[in-house]
């Protein structure tokens, strides 16, 4: 009998108790992942291999191959990574609020709280995300699960907002502030200041903005403006179909 078995046979009636430990999978999953983080750091991203991660992290190379097909692969796992952290985050960053300004602040600067343990070596990603054919890029198709986790988070963002908007516009605002975070990703990586502290400073100074002009956008004076803005996005977002 196995040990679920006995625990079952001993534990008292009604239901079970939640797993406070992931299964080893997962754990293994992870501890090949956050090794591959420490040696890219270390090391950089080119000069890592498959085969370093894996004995670093006390595996063997096709156990690792098997969790992550590739080292793109596993900066895949990381920005699915940090997109789960990031929606776990926002929750309580939300809450409370419904002024637009202020959740497009919160949802910003919690994104920068989570990845700022990255950021040392953040640069060593984005010199691969770079290149448009690669599948590290956050535009790509390997990179969809992970950007619909982030356009999910700007969903809420909107959604619990007091803020109107042009209903044209509601399918493709959740897709221009992922842009907006983007903008934000591309000037945090290569921000040196102290706990990246102009990073943080132009989210307080943009959110407002941004949460002007969709305001703005639900005016008739400003629909021929809206419809173009809604015909360019519907052609050139990721995942747009071509015309």
């Amino acid at each position: 009998m196995d040990d679920d078995s006995a625990e079952a046979d001993t534990a008292p009636a009604g239901p079970p108790a939640p797993r406070t430990r992931a299964p080893k999978s997962e754990q293994t999953r992870t501890l090949i992942l956050e090794t591959a983080m420490r040696l890219f750091e270390e090391r950089g991203f080119d000069r890592t291999t498959m085969r370093a991660i894996a004995q670093e992290a006390g595996v063997s190379t096709g156990n690792a191959y098997y969790y992550f097909s590739s080292k793109e692969h596993l900066i895949q796992g990381f920005y699915d990574r940090i997109a789960a952290e990031h929606a776990a985050a926002v929750h309580p960053a939300l809450a409370g609020t419904a002024d637009l300004a202020d959740r497009i602040q919160a949802t910003l600067l919690t994104w920068l709280d989570v990845a700022e343990p990255y950021h040392r070596f953040a640069a060593q990603f984005f010199k691969n995300a770079a290149d448009p054919d690669s599948p590290l890029s956050p535009f790509s198709a390997d990179s969809a699960a992970a950007r619909e986790a982030a356009v999910s988070v700007h969903r809420q963002v909107l959604a619990g907002s007091s803020t109107k908007t042009a209903p044209e516009l509601a399918d493709r605002l959740p897709h221009l502030l992922w842009l907006m975070q983007m903008g934000l990703v591309l000037f945090w990586v290569y921000d040196r200041s102290p706990d990246a502290a102009r990073s943080r400073r132009l989210v307080v100074r943009t959110a407002p903005l941004a949460a002007r002009a969709i305001a703005l956008s639900r005016f008739r004076v400003m629909r021929p403006l809206v419809a173009q803005i809604e015909d360019v996005l519907a052609e050139f977002l990721p995942d747009a179909r071509e015309p």
